[in-house]
């Protein structure tokens, strides 16, 4: 079960459930392929859990050009 970060505030950051799944998965493959993360101190372990809280804090969007693809 999601605690950190709430889901009520990342759907405030991504307008649908699936697009913020969407996203939180592909940053979490790019963390775990050794692309660098946008913060230094994370409160998850986990490359998701590290992924949703850049989600949160605004450093990881969706491109508005490439929004339709996703």
């Amino acid at each position: 079960m999601l605690l950190y970060p709430s889901v009520d505030k990342l759907l405030e950051k991504v307008d649908s459930r699936y697009k913020l799944i969407a996203l939180g998965a592909k940053r979490a493959r790019e963390l775990d392929a050794g692309l660098p993360a946008t913060q230094e101190k994370f409160e998850s372990n986990k490359s998701v859990g590290k992924a949703l809280e850049e989600i949160e804090n605004g450093d990881v969007i969706i491109d508005p050009d490439l929004e339709d693809q996703v």
